[in-house]
């Protein structure tokens, strides 16, 4: 409690501090309560209040939110409590506790448990990727980054789609995101707050159960840094099996019966305690965490949704430690208030795809080959970090002779040939087998297995399923058909009295790509919609549906349906075949016409590959939407694919959040020249993009609106942007909200307003170094607020565009929004409007798990309270 001595006012301590006050005093939550009941500090209502949170961390909350309205006195008094309740806690534990056990025979069983661990890892060693070959584990699958931030936040389309731009991402922050080792996930990055519960993510078929794997054999050997007495594993796979209430203690005998003497030890030394539990987003149960009724004994019996979410929330073992690791998608429904560190699962380096390639064909100058074919192919590139996928692409290049090899242009072409490269390689000698006891029609015979894999996969991704159980009638369709085991991947999960098999493809992009075999060769009908065309910061789903779609529109396209029906037996009906593509040009049409998020229609458009779907789109307006998704060089292929196809004017592009740069603007420059407006807005323009875009204003006769706002330009950027706009006068609107620039800046575009500058907006910029009313009479020129109805409608997009940031970009908008002087608030709109992002700063703080981040954003608050 030292550090507080320091502070101004015992109630600022208790701010500033309140993160590291909410970890060190959830523990002793309740006794601490007590005393300042009994001492008259609180009430007994306050106490109710107080027990009716959920969770000991929720409680210590509550406490401090009620200081606050108690004063300085109260605050002073609470924090000498507790740190003297603190300081007897310590005597108490000096004294000798005899719930820590360091016996003989605890010692025993901790070398055992150690010894079961490393057996049973042992065995796991090997990446299964295909029936019948394993890849032998190696630290490649486990490369970590350490990530700060929750990472639901930035969830807004299919992980797989967007995990390539993520990885080169981090790969290029590597100063900001280090490195750590599995030993190292436990260790409190600064020293000041206890790690306890730590979330692994990582898309599928990156390696988060081969990580789990590693810390185990390696804990088994006495390889790493675990400063554990034990480590229980428990996967969501068994827990599923779980079917009526149990306890903790009969969930770890389950599979550790040789812990049963010491169990009672272990559980009261649970400090020493360290429970995976791996696979969330495989728990059948997952949407339904938010659970209001807990357990706080071992022994108490209770459904396991409750068992975990009492672990989670420290109502159970509040000082073990706890590892979870799940899939991206499914991590929002985590109570994300319990997480001390967010660790993402990078995948593969590029150095890692050329060692893969080099160990799976065994040849340095064929492996060598084939990594130029690769690299050669953004697509293919991008999804190679994923340690499954860059297996699939393997298995696709070395069938790729036979194949004609050709270079897949699109996702569909790869799982085609992925698709036939593993029908023939893997199952030639069974299948000839088959065709000399069946002579009649054996290439329909491959087929009907294929659609009933498809059919499977199809019915568990519209349940948003990827594990399929041996009870399950879709799977019991599928077990006795040959080649199966190719492309479901076999576990048999084991309880006492029960033993069950667990099915799943070999990689969730296979599931997606076999439902929509499914769905283009029979009477399945299509989807109802392509793509849900909500701003993505409002979709629920997170782009569940998009590679399905994108698989479905390739698949029904002619090349691939020709290839499918020569070498699978598959048709695509030829009525199903003309109404998706009906379908697409009038989507596409109304989509341009509206301005409604519009990328996956153009992925499924370039999976066509057909340039008469693109030129029969014919919009009355052509607006293209791609906003808040971080553009990979696959999307902007897949914009310009579309866009070389048309003609005229382009009457909107918003590329507002999307990380476009200089290169990506260069590599767009003929399509930016043919907009009328333009929308670059919260994303980071250095000098050499700005004059990319002053390039395009001194040759375009289009282009009458650009919005710039929070893209970080200043005086000489706006300089070189006022030269070019002189050229040909036809900007008319030039929006640079929250950006670094100053009246000086601003006085470059004195000749150009009111013509042909009708609108220039340059709300919350450095405009501090000339008197405010030297402007007040342009009435082109924006500085300030005013009550007209269309700065409050603005204000409140604003707002929104905040709620769905993650903490680091919304602090990046505070430090302008914040810097506001009193003036600015005499516009109703702005006084609603700061009130309003108050209460999202102070829930951003009572969600938040890193104290730096904390800190910031209390800052803010403070700022806009006073």
């Amino acid at each position: 409690m030292g550090e507080k001595d320091g502070c101004n006012s015992s109630l600022t301590a208790i701010r500033v501090l309140r993160v590291s006050l909410v970890d060190e005093l959830e523990g002793r939550i309740d006794s601490l309560l007590e005393v300042l009941v009994s001492r008259e500090f609180f009430t007994r209502d306050d106490r109710e209040e107080v027990l009716c949170q959920l969770g000991p961390r929720a409680r210590v909350r509550k406490v401090l939110d009620i200081l606050e309205c108690k004063g300085e006195e109260a605050a002073k008094i609470f924090l000498s409590i507790s740190s003297n309740h603190q300081q007897e806690a310590q005597k108490y534990s000096k004294k000798g506790n005899p719930d820590q056990p360091q016996s003989v025979e605890y010692n025993k069983v901790k070398q055992k448990h150690k010894d079961v661990l490393r057996r049973r890892s042992e065995s796991m060693l090997f990446y299964n990727t295909r029936h019948g070959e394993k890849i032998l584990f190696s630290e490649h699958y486990v490369n970590l980054l350490l990530v700060d931030g929750h990472q639901g936040l930035d969830i807004k389309r299919h992980e797989v789609l967007t995990f390539g731009q993520k990885r080169l991402s981090l790969q290029q922050k590597s100063t900001v995101h280090r490195k750590i080792t599995p030993g190292e996930l436990f260790l409190s990055p600064n020293g000041n707050r206890p790690v306890k519960k730590v979330l692994v993510t990582g898309v599928a078929g990156i390696g988060k159960t081969i990580l789990v794997q590693k810390m185990l054999f390696d804990f088994g050997a006495n390889k790493n840094c675990l400063t554990f007495d034990f480590v229980i594993h428990l996967t969501f796979r068994d827990l599923n099996l779980i079917n009526k209430p149990t306890s903790f203690r009969e969930m770890v005998l389950r599979k550790n019966r040789h812990l049963a003497k010491e169990l009672d030890h272990i559980i009261a030394n649970d400090k020493k305690l360290l429970i995976i539990l791996d696979g969330f987003d495989e728990f059948r149960h997952y949407r339904s965490c938010d659970v209001d009724v807990f357990v706080s004994e071992p022994d108490e019996d209770a459904e396991v949704v409750e068992v975990f979410g009492s672990l989670m929330l420290g109502e159970l073992l509040p000082n073990a430690s706890v590892l979870l690791t799940s899939r991206p998608a499914a991590i929002n429904h985590i109570p994300v208030g319990c997480i001390d560190r967010f660790v993402l699962i990078s995948g593969f380096s590029l150095v890692e795809v050329q060692d893969f390639f080099l160990r799976y064909f065994q040849d340095r100058t064929l492996a060598d080959r084939m990594f130029a074919v690769v690299s050669a192919n953004d697509l293919m590139l991008t999804l190679c970090y994923i340690p499954a996928f860059c297996y699939i692409v393997c298995c696709i290049l070395k069938e790729s002779k036979e194949l004609g090899g050709q270079s897949p242009k699109t996702m569909t072409d790869i799982y085609v040939q992925y698709l036939v490269a593993m029908l023939r390689s893997h199952t030639q000698a069974r299948a000839e087998t088959f065709f000399q006891e069946q002579q009649a029609e054996p290439s329909q015979q491959l087929s009907d297995i294929v659609l009933k894999l498809g059919r499977l996969a199809f019915q568990k991704l519209m349940e948003h399923q990827t594990l399929f159980y041996s009870s399950d009638q879709d799977v019991a369709a599928v077990k006795g058909c040959s080649l199966v085991s190719t492309f479901l991947d076999k576990t048999v999960a084991q309880e006492p009295g029960c033993t069950e098999e667990v099915y799943s493809f070999a990689h969730l992009t296979v599931q997606e790509f076999f439902a929509a075999v499914y769905c283009a060769v029979t009477d399945q009908p299509l989807p109802d919609a392509i793509q849900n065309t909500t701003a993505p910061g409002e979709r629920s789903n997170y782009g569940h549906l998009d590679l399905f779609n994108r698989f479905l529109s390739g698949i029904l396209s002619e090349r691939n349906a020709n290839l499918l029906s020569r070498q699978v037996g598959l048709c695509c009906q030829k009525e199903k075949v003309d109404s998706y593509r009906q379908r697409i040009i009038r989507e596409l049409t109304t989509l341009c016409e509206n301005g409604a998020h519009i990328l996956n229609h153009l992925h499924c458009l370039f999976e066509q590959q057909d340039p008469s779907l693109a030129l029969a789109v014919q919009p009355k307006t052509l607006r293209i939407n791609v906003c808040d998704e971080t553009l990979s060089q696959m999307d902007y292929n897949t914009i310009k694919y579309f866009l070389n196809l048309t003609k005229g004017k382009i009457s909107e592009l918003d590329l507002t959040g999307t990380g476009v740069n200089c290169e990506s603007l260069r590599d767009i420059q003929p399509l930016l020249i043919r907009c009328q407006c333009l929308w670059l807005g919260e994303n980071n323009l250095d000098m050499e993009a700005a004059q990319v875009i002053a390039d395009v204003l001194h040759v375009s006769d289009s282009m009458t609106q650009l919005g710039l706002g929070w893209s970080n330009i200043g005086d000489e950027e706006l300089l070189a942007l006022s030269d070019a706009i002189r050229v040909k006068k036809k900007l008319e609107q030039l929006w640079m909200e929250g950006n670094r620039l100053t009246y000086r800046g601003l006085m470059s575009l004195s000749d150009l307003t009111p013509y042909p500058l009708e609108r220039v907006v340059a709300i919350w910029n450095d405009l501090t170094d000339t008197d405010p009313e030297s402007f007040s009479t342009r009435e082109s020129l924006t500085v300030d607020f005013t009550d007209d109805d269309m700065w409050e409608a603005w204000g409140q997009w604003v707002l929104k565009r905040c709620e769905v940031s993650s903490n680091d970009k919304l602090v990046m908008v505070l430090h302008k929004v914040c810097n506001v002087s009193a003036h600015c608030l005499k516009a109703k709109w702005a006084k609603t409007f700061y009130e309003q992002l108050t209460q999202l700063i102070t829930g951003r703080i009572e969600s938040c798990t890193e104290e730096d981040m904390c800190k910031k954003l209390k800052k803010f608050e403070n700022i806009l309270q006073h």
